[in-house]
């Protein structure tokens, strides 16, 4: 980003401020009057906005008159206003609000560090605190776009709806299906996989980024509770089907299988706690500047990404959520997590959303939620059921069971294994042994 005249762009600010309610409305709520040098022009911008948010529309020049007390005001005003005939009244929308943007967010900044410091200086350090400040600084945004125009815009509708969606399949069918064809190619979605402690959600998120790369395409597996080398050998297990404990000896024909495989999967470990949504994002852009398009993102999980935003795990959480939902718009690809289920849904079947653990409010922002959990039988069968808790793409409330092999941690589905004979065969048996 080219430097831009933080001084000169004042007069330009103060200008379409006056003039235009429109940009005035944009920015109202984010320029502060601290930000301006030129403290004309900032006793001026704080007479606009109070005025503009009281009888909802601009003050005319008499109108700011009005509230210009002293000599040295009013001849400051009138020097303000001759200087506007030297702006350029045919402004580049773009460059503007590109222009503004910077000017504020770098005004932010400044101002950040003038009270970070000012706060050291009294013994005041709050790192948490300073670092929610800087980011909110740095998220300033602008959003110009008008959106889509039901009326003026049809023609565009009319394509999309003919044109073919592009998904990334599970390659389980189940999924899929409920889906309707897979993880959406262009993201703006966010998928989670929730189930109590210890159930297998890393071995689903393992599979499912193994299934992903098998179709050529670039994963990244962000891990926050075990090392890059532990998830390493087991998604290697999983590729090979050598069962865990054979690794060691099998160097060479690991080699090989992987030397096959069409796509790659990154594998990153960050200590939990320690990374927000904003610094993960950062992170992923680095593929980016390297040249290396990432086609989905596998985050274990949600819940260990840390947030300076919210007073309790319900706003950090949810803060959480909608953050990294936002990633899969910036980067697009979909986003495929987990979290944890409270304890009443501990050994229950197909359980409900309101087990979902800290935070109903991530049940709130993802777009698909699929239970993971697992009775008695099923664990002695090595089976393991998937539920629909929440779906933005097709039904909810149906189940599958999978078959699990736990000494390769691979997972298929189990077509053979119906919920309702199971549960005759269980009753079957105990009937026996009552006789």
């Amino acid at each position: 980003m080219s430097r831009l005249n933080l001084d000169e762009f004042e007069n330009t600010l103060i200008f379409k401020s006056l003039t235009d309610s429109g940009y005035l409305a944009s920015i109202a709520d984010i320029a502060k009057p601290e930000y301006f040098k030129n403290k004309s022009i900032a006793s001026i911008f704080t007479i606009i906005k109070d005025f503009s948010e009281r009888r909802n529309t601009l003050p005319t020049i008499t109108e700011i008159k009005a509230y210009l007390v002293t000599d040295e005001q009013k001849a400051s005003f009138k020097s303000l206003v001759q200087s506007f005939s030297e702006i350029d009244k045919n402004l580049d929308k773009d460059e503007l609000y590109d222009n503004t943007e910077q000017f504020l967010k770098e005004k932010a900044v400044y101002h950040t560090m003038l009270n970070v410091a000012e706060d050291v200086s009294k013994g005041k350090v709050d790192t948490s605190d300073v670092l929610q400040k800087f980011e909110e600084s740095c998220n300033i945004s602008l959003v110009t776009d008008l959106g889509f125009n039901m009326y003026d815009d049809i023609d565009l509708l009319v394509d999309d709806l003919n044109a073919e969606q592009r998904f990334i399949p599970s390659k389980w069918e189940w999924l899929d299906e409920c889906l309707g064809g897979g993880f959406l190619e262009g993201g703006k979605s966010l998928y989670v996989f929730a189930g109590e402690t210890n159930i297998g959600k890393s071995i689903f998120l393992g599979n499912i980024a193994h299934n992903i790369a098998q179709q050529g395409k670039n994963v990244l597996l962000v891990t926050l509770e075990m090392s890059e080398l532990i998830y390493a050998q087991r998604i290697c297990t999983n590729v090979t089907k050598i069962p865990m404990r054979d690794l060691k000896q099998n160097g060479p024909t690991i080699k090989h299988v992987f030397n096959q495989e069409e796509g790659k999967i990154f594998i990153k470990e960050f200590p939990p706690a320690t990374i927000t949504p904003n610094q993960l994002q950062a992170f992923v852009k680095k593929f980016e500047e390297k040249g290396i398009k990432i086609d989905a993102i596998v985050l274990d999980y949600l819940n260990l990404l840390h947030s300076t935003i919210g007073n309790n795990s319900y706003e950090r959480i949810k803060h959480v959520t909608e953050q990294v939902r936002a990633m899969s718009y910036t980067f697009e690809c979909p986003i495929i997590s987990a979290t944890q289920l409270n304890r009443s849904g501990f050994d229950q079947d197909n359980p409900e959303l309101a087990t979902i653990s800290e935070s109903i409010g991530l049940a709130a922002t993802a777009d698909c939620i699929c239970s993971i959990y697992q009775n008695e039988e099923d664990r002695e069968m090595d089976i393991i059921r998937l539920g629909m808790m929440k779906n933005r793409y097709g039904p909810r409330g149906t189940t599958q069971a999978m078959r699990i092999d736990y000494p390769t941690l691979s997972i298929e589905q189990a077509d053979d294994v119906d919920l309702e004979d199971f549960e005759d065969d269980t009753f079957s048996a105990l009937a026996g042994l009552a006789n």
